[in-house]
């Protein structure tokens, strides 16, 4: 069964970049499913309140305030987790930002905001959940791609497609090296979502245009993605690692 009730009962999740869109639908899932919860987002207002909607549902979550980017912002991340649920079971790298800033205007800065955040960040907040995952023999690591990462960006500028496509390179890496520890690492790769980010960077007249473009002729839900997310945390998905999992609509099909 793969919806299971409570299939996340005595597992740790932690969720990034998890304030608003398809990262608080990964929290509020895994809280729904059984699994304690950590909140983390440099928006310390949304984060909070998707805290405290799954602590009135009856879950169990702190909030966390984290810049992936610092690396001492991340080890204490995993230290207020090991201190309020004493292990880490489930990570997923949501955190990530998107810029249409076309190639011949990008700044330095601009490139390195991108490649930390969406890059970096995932690189590290993996890095240091390794050891209380090999502890209990099992992990899931599970990384926010994009059909950028595998072909090219919809809306987004080049820096957004290297850093996503670098995304799927740091999987299938940490896939190969933490598998005989019993952690898994797999990516998945949405197309366009219907999410704040998206709505915020995308005029709604070409929102509308892309939509028609697609063979299923809508935007995806954060829930949509959530349910793929569940599964590759689950025990169903022991024997997958360093995959990448495309939901675009039929957007992108290779």
């Amino acid at each position: 069964m793969l919806h299971k009730d409570k299939r996340f009962e005595g597992k740790v999740a932690i969720v990034t970049g998890a304030a608003q869109g398809m990262g608080a639908a990964f929290a509020k899932m895994f809280a729904a499913q059984g699994a304690a919860v950590t909140v983390s987002d440099v928006n310390v207002q949304g984060a909070q309140k998707v805290t405290e909607e799954i602590n009135a549902a009856a879950g169990r979550a702190i909030m966390v305030e984290t810049d992936v980017r610092k690396c001492e912002q991340v080890k204490a991340l995993i230290d207020k987790t090991l201190e309020h649920f004493q292990t880490v079971s489930i990570l997923v790298n949501n955190a990530g930002v998107l810029r249409r800033t076309r190639c011949h205007e990008i700044t330095e800065e601009e490139w390195d905001l991108l490649m930390e955040v969406n890059m970096k960040g995932v690189f590290f907040c993996s890095q240091a959940v390794i050891a209380p995952m090999k502890a209990n023999n099992w992990g899931r690591i599970i990384n926010i791609s994009s059909s950028a990462g595998r072909s090219v960006s919809t809306i987004g500028g080049v820096h957004y497609t290297a850093s996503k496509a670098g995304v799927l390179g740091i999987t299938r890496g940490m896939a190969k090296e933490l598998a005989p520890y019993g952690i898994t690492v797999n990516a998945i790769c949405p197309g366009l979502i219907d999410t704040e980010m998206v709505r915020s960077t995308t005029p709604p007249e070409e929102i509308r245009r892309w939509e028609q473009s697609f063979p299923i002729a809508r935007l995806g839900t954060p829930e949509e993605v959530a349910w793929l997310v569940g599964f590759l945390a689950s025990d169903e998905a022991a024997y997958i690692t360093g995959a990448s999992f495309d939901i675009n609509a039929g957007d992108l099909m290779i």
